[in-house]
């Protein structure tokens, strides 16, 4: 079976029909090409308590992991971060770090993500989250990072073993 997947987007633009949603299909699709059961668009203005209560909902209704997509960046309705951080039981930095490190290899403006990466833990329920800047490129490169960690960040949330050779353990 499996695992199910949340795209967010959070634009006000986007959400205002002003223009369309490009970041999100990229994500979607990419994490259905990983075998990832994705939910339908979710598509938000750039409120932040719209957009914890979607990841909430998103991680209650059985998301494994939730991607969000714009946000990220240093304008005054950026507030994605500031709406993800607090739901989160610890954080993966690394994961963040990987994504704007593939982003400076083509622009500059990949260092001005301030997405981050980390597990939320609601009532047993584990889920990855991560903060992908809006740009396609951006989403390009979160998948280009996420896309051969995903299957295993899952199996970590569920016990299984650090080496990704061995099975889980029992």
């Amino acid at each position: 079976m499996p695992h199910r997947a949340c795209v967010i987007t959070c634009s006000d633009r986007a959400a205002a029909d002003v223009y369309e949603d490009r970041s999100g299909p990229i994500l979607r699709d990419g994490l259905a090409a990983l075998g990832f059961e994705v939910s339908a668009p979710v598509i938000l203005p750039d409120e932040a308590g719209l957009i914890a209560a979607a990841v909430e909902a998103a991680v209650e209704g059985g998301a494994r992991v939730v991607l969000t997509t714009g946000g990220t960046g240093v304008g005054p309705r950026d507030v994605t971060v500031e709406a993800t951080h607090p739901l989160l039981a610890f954080e993966v930095p690394g994961i963040a770090e990987a994504v704007r490190a593939a982003g400076l290899v083509k622009t500059p403006l990949s260092s001005l993500s301030r997405g981050v990466a980390g597990v939320i833990d609601a009532d047993g329920r584990r889920a990855f989250v991560f903060n992908a800047p809006g740009s396609r490129g951006g989403a390009r490169d979160a998948l280009a990072v996420l896309g051969p960690l995903l299957g295993h960040i899952v199996d970590q949330l569920d016990g299984a073993d650090h080496d990704l050779n061995r099975p889980p353990s029992e």
